[in-house]
């Protein structure tokens, strides 16, 4: 049996060809090395925003205080109340007049009696100036009849000493006259300041706008020193009073349109830059913008509203934010040429949805790693994905 098998193994190679004995060998070529996939993306213009985050409370941009223009004069009426809206020259107060009436109809007096006065004073200039003119005309004769001998020196000098105190009675009654017209004229502003002052009981608005406080009670007595009878939002108008930080403030401009949202509340609003602060608080280091909001419906003072200022919006170069690096001082991003890796330095700008702006460093069509902390290194070979394909 064993030389059964033996003389088998001997015939086999020569029956299927083969040398005996011959072993065979298949020599394979190195496969080689398979290069990691890594997603790419490709530099193109995109459209960005740049915008300010800020937040704040809402407050009027102009609040007026309606003082009474005179003061010690009880209150009668009360025509407004918080959140009416009134226009200038509404009347919203009344103050008492009778005492006011009272020294008015004494004025009144005063002012008959002093143009009374007047009349009197004319008529004495008149009378003192036809004496003085008849004095003078007989201190004339006098003169000339003395110069023939007919009248004697002792008469002349009489008539000279009349006609001389009745041109001196023709000053005083002049002086008499004015100061009786001075009177009159004292008497005429006194009452016009009566006037004046019962005008001014009724306490009106200066300007048109929304009463947001109320200070005033009815029987009080009216006064300048305390607080002020009523408090008017000019207009209505109502401006975000929006913490801008340091760094932020300086991209700010009057005129840049906001959105604004309200703490709580889905509704958008619409406003625009009115005012950027010039100062920086010194503990806080965050500055302040006035946010005029464009419709103030359903908008209160002291609400807390969120705005987001657009700086500017245009086409630019973009890489997602993710291929931004920061190996160097400068941001870096590694740009893949025909599989290989190279780190390069660029510039950036706007940071917006994702992306960013690249301002110097790059052209369009470049393509760059876009996960910049992926693990590959200056000069490495990759097999580039498309971002756009994953």
């Amino acid at each position: 049996m064993r030389a059964l098998i033996l003389s088998l193994a001997l015939i086999a190679p020569t029956v299927f060809g083969l040398p005996a004995f011959a072993q065979t060998e298949t020599t394979e070529q190195p496969a080689p090395p398979s290069l990691p996939a890594i997603t790419v993306s490709e530099v193109a213009l995109q459209r960005l925003t740049d915008r300010v985050l800020a937040s704040g409370l809402v407050g009027p941009v102009e609040q007026v205080a309606v003082q009474p223009l005179i003061e010690g004069q009880p209150i009668e009426k009360l025509l407004a109340d918080v959140g009416d809206t009134v226009e200038a020259g509404q009347v919203l107060a009344v103050l008492s007049k009778t005492s006011l009436e009272l020294q008015k109809s004494q004025f009144q007096a005063s002012l008959a009696s002093a143009r009374a006065t007047v009349a009197q004073g004319d008529a004495q200039l008149v009378n003192a100036q036809s004496s003085a003119d008849e004095a003078n005309r007989v201190a004339t004769r006098s003169a000339a009849l003395q110069q023939q001998g007919t009248v004697s020196q002792a008469a002349l000098d009489q008539t000279q000493s009349a006609a001389i105190s009745a041109t001196s009675g023709v000053t005083v009654a002049v002086q008499s006259l004015e100061a009786a017209r001075a009177q009159l004229s004292l008497a005429e502003a006194q009452l016009a300041n009566i006037d004046l002052q019962l005008s001014r009981t009724q306490v009106v608005a200066p300007v048109s706008g929304e009463i947001v406080q109320r200070n005033a009670q009815i029987g009080s007595i009216a006064s300048a020193a305390g607080q002020a009878m009523f408090t008017l939002v000019r207009d209505g108008e109502l401006e975000l009073l929006a913490d801008i930080a340091e760094a932020d403030l300086i991209r700010l401009a009057v005129g840049q349109t906001a959105k604004l949202r309200i703490a709580g509340s889905s509704t958008e609003l619409t406003g625009s830059v009115r005012l950027v602060e010039p100062t920086i608080d010194s503990v806080t280091r965050l500055g302040r913008a006035r946010i005029l909001i464009d419709d103030e419906t359903g908008v209160r003072s002291g609400m807390f509203v969120e705005a987001e200022v657009l700086v500017s919006e245009h086409e630019s170069l973009a890489v997602p934010v993710t291929a931004v690096g920061a190996a160097s001082k400068a941001p870096t991003v590694m740009k893949v040429v025909d599989g290989v890796v190279s780190q390069i330095d660029v510039a950036v700008g706007i940071r917006d949805a994702g992306w960013v702006e690249i301002t110097s460093g790059l052209v369009a069509g470049d393509l760059v790693v876009t996960k910049a902390g992926a693990f590959v290194r200056n000069g490495d070979q990759i097999n580039p994905i498309p971002a756009s394909t994953n």
